[in-house]
């Protein structure tokens, strides 16, 4: 009796819900996301044909297909990154998720590392190396600047490290960094080659085995036209196996442990693999579409296309009496442009306003490059000479349009 009276009973005290933070009436709205011409430095806009895949029905992340997708995209890695390794995965993670991945594994606490700091993430490669206790060292030249191999050489000799990061497309300031001879540098020196190339993979030549790149990384939002979130990384079997997996100490991260992801991804060989995390399975499945695309159209083709569509478009800022912030023609990163910001207008103005009329993102400098430089992105389905019709067009109207000081 005592049960039944509680469970009827109209006291608006005990009908009241357990929970104490009501659902949030933002969420009864449904969301749609703007269509925008996303030519910043990432991310790129998504064709519709990844945006399918990536929407196709989940499955279990140690499914048999779900292994078979991921031996496609480790082919597709090696392929874009020009490398036979068999240590090549896709992280779970944008590029910094990589970038860390790389340094946690290749060093121990006390080693030392050399970074060349010519943009932003020379700058986030000194810190993550440090907040694991290595000794760190840079060399460090301007924004817009990039190292001779004879500097390297002699910053190697001076400071003798287990490690040294340089970056291939630095997409702060524009600059994509000469690679040759610098592999068999570091191996003079007994030191391992890590390179990002985020912004340059798949719109810049780039041989990992041929150049003696050690470890390489990269992100699937830029060329590659993929959703943010995964990370294409390879490592060196020759230069890294005694390295990253005969540590006397473990990697300070458990999630980005090679010795684990090695074994989900089947690289090491094992007959069974282990549960380690759940991988992004739709992510997966747009990494894997974007890989396909890119070996469809053919890696050189691609190089080819990013090129011609940068001269196009460097010509065109030109004509309009913009400058280009990379004096040195073959030092371009085709994939990001740095233009010196227009003197005595706002660039954040710019940006604002191009955004609101023309709906397209462009973006102002980043790092050392703050202040200093517009940034366009014109990356794989975004490298055309539409698009740059497009861009030059609305930085027309913004000159004409947005307020421009007397001083």
């Amino acid at each position: 009796f005592y049960i039944s009276h509680i469970h009827t009973s109209n006291n608006p005290a005990r009908a009241m819900s357990s929970v104490f933070v009501p659902p949030p009436k933002c969420l009864q709205k449904t969301f749609v996301a703007p269509q925008r011409h996303m030519f910043g430095p990432g991310p790129s806009n998504v064709p519709p044909r990844i945006l399918a895949a990536g929407a196709e029905p989940i499955i279990g992340h140690m499914h048999p297909e779900m292994l078979e997708i991921m031996s496609d995209i480790k082919s597709g890695i090696q392929y874009a990154f020009q490398t036979r390794n068999n240590m090549t995965i896709a992280v779970s993670g944008t590029g910094h998720t990589a970038m860390e991945c790389a340094i946690f594994n290749a060093v121990e606490p006390g080693e030392g590392v050399l970074t060349a700091v010519n943009g932003i993430w020379g700058e986030r490669a000194a810190e993550m190396a440090e907040r694991i206790g290595a000794r760190v060292n840079s060399i460090v030249t301007s924004a817009g600047g990039y190292f001779t191999n004879e500097e390297i050489d002699q910053a190697l000799t001076k400071h003798k490290p287990v490690l040294f990061f340089l970056t291939h497309g630095e997409s702060s300031t524009g600059v994509v960094h000469p690679l040759d001879g610098i592999g068999d540098i570091c191996h003079k020196h007994n030191c391992l080659c890590l390179v990002d190339c985020v912004a340059s993979m798949g719109g810049v030549p780039l041989y990992m085995d041929k150049q003696g790149i050690d470890i390489l990384y990269s992100g699937s939002q830029k060329v590659l036209n993929a959703p943010p979130g995964t990370a294409p990384i390879s490592f060196s079997e020759r230069k890294c196996q005694n390295k990253v997996f005969n540590r006397k100490t473990k990697p300070v991260s458990f999630f980005l442990d090679m010795t684990w992801l090695a074994n989900y991804w089947g690289c090491d060989g094992k007959p069974a693999r282990i549960y380690h995390h759940t991988a992004p399975v739709s992510a997966f499945y747009s990494l894997r579409e974007s890989l396909a695309i890119l070996a469809e159209q053919g890696l050189e083709n691609s190089w080819q296309r990013h090129k011609e569509v940068a001269e196009y478009f460097h010509e065109g800022l030109e004509t309009m009496g913009l400058k280009l912030f990379v004096k040195d023609k073959n030092a371009r990163l085709p994939t990001v442009t740095t233009i010196v910001a227009p003197p005595g207008y706002d660039w954040k103005e710019i940006t604002s306003y191009i955004m609101k009329n023309h709906n397209l993102e462009i973006s102002g400098g980043l790092g050392p490059s703050v202040g200093q430089v517009l940034r366009v992105g014109l990356m794989g389905g975004n490298s055309s000479k539409a698009s740059v019709d497009m861009v030059l067009e609305a930085l027309r109207d913004a000159l004409r349009y947005c307020h421009k000081s007397k001083v």
